[in-house]
């Protein structure tokens, strides 16, 4: 991480301290975020600090530091970072620190003296003395209308729960998980069959333009008065997501093993075990499947012989579920292997029976 020093000589350059350079009133804003769907906010932001009568600039980004992810374990920059280095965002001023209470980095953060600070999907906790350094406060975006889904997976847990209806929030950052007072939100209905990665998207792009709307606000300190505190006897929690929660129950409704799928798809996906039988010779393989897309069956499902059988009608695995109801497969994927449809799944089964596994 690059010295207190080098941040203030930046802001200076940039007109912090220079009577010629007309951006030296321009707000000084810090945005954090990490993974793909905080990029979008982070092109707003860019992009509305440009503006001929924009009245802040970005001073630094914070975001996770390199890991490894993909095949081959690559260590490569977050994907905010990735988009900040595109955008030719100055490398020393893309910050990585392992967590945001590093004495270092609160030091050159203090350096750089925010009016303002802006999360979304951050991914680190901010300790009190961190909070403390904006002048404005720190502003979040949440994927949740407030104060429901407080927590780390709050699209992923909404799903899960079949809602009908979401949206997003912007709130000032407290210490206590999520539970700032909320300067605004936005509603947002939720389709059948839109996936938590579809979704999260959706509505870190719908967070974005209310941030924009609503910094002016946040800049002349009226969104502060403005912002209504949370009834927490309403707050509801989510959790994140574990890989132990991957796995289908078939004891379980179709419905709510559906939403458990559009929840749990990207990562860390949801699995179910099928025994395939060779009635020719009486082998059998144990199969792990990972279930990318489903559907509920539109009426009730009588299955022929054992109810552990899996049939394949019009172009999707049945699977019995709790209730008389049954669960459509229409995607899924082998261990090692692409996604293939249901169909190509079947034919490869050549004749082999495929019976459920608990």
């Amino acid at each position: 991480m690059h010295s207190a020093l080098m941040l203030r000589r930046f802001c200076c350059i940039n007109g912090a301290s220079s009577s010629l350079n007309p951006t030296h009133k321009k707000k000084q804003l810090v945005f954090m975020g990490s993974p793909q769907v905080s990029a979008s906010v982070l092109d707003a932001l860019l992009d509305a600090s440009t503006a001929p009568d924009s009245m802040f600039q970005v001073a630094a980004i914070v975001t996770q530091p390199p890991s490894g992810r993909e095949r081959g374990r690559k260590v490569l920059p977050s994907p905010v970072a990735q988009r900040a280095n595109d955008r030719g965002f100055p490398h020393d001023l893309i910050l990585t620190p392992e967590r945001a209470g590093e004495e270092t980095f609160l030091s050159n953060l203090r350096a750089l003296q925010p009016h303002l600070c802006v999360t979304a999907a951050y991914g680190n906790i901010l300790p009190s003395k961190f909070l403390k350094i904006p002048l404005l406060g720190t502003v979040n975006i949440h994927p949740s209308l407030l104060p429901l889904y407080r927590g780390a997976a709050p699209v992923q847990r909404a799903l899960q729960d079949g809602i009908k209806e979401t949206g997003v929030s912007l709130a000032f950052t407290v210490r206590a998980l999520d539970a700032g007072p909320v300067i605004a939100s936005e509603k947002v209905e939720v389709d059948d069959h839109i996936k938590a990665p579809e979704l999260l998207e959706l509505l870190f792009n719908e967070g974005s333009k209310l941030l924009i709307h609503e910094l002016s606000s946040i800049f002349d300190g009226s969104a502060m008065v403005k912002a209504q505190p949370q009834d927490d006897s309403k707050a509801t929690l989510a959790p994140k997501l574990t890989p132990e929660e991957s796995w289908l129950c078939f004891n379980e409704d179709a419905l709510v093993l559906h939403n458990k799928v559009r929840a749990f798809a990207g990562w860390p996906g949801t699995r179910a075990k099928v025994c395939a039988l060779d009635s020719s010779n009486g082998q059998q393989s144990i199969l792990e499947l990972k279930i990318i897309t489903t559907r509920v069956r539109s009426h009730s499902y009588i299955q022929d012989g054992d109810e552990d059988s899996v049939n394949f009608v019009g172009g999707a695995l049945v699977f019995p579920s709790g209730g008389k109801s049954a669960l459509e497969v229409l995607e899924l994927q082998l261990p090692g292997k692409k996604v293939v449809s249901a169909t190509a799944f079947w034919n490869g089964l050549r004749g082999r029976k495929l019976k459920k596994l608990q």
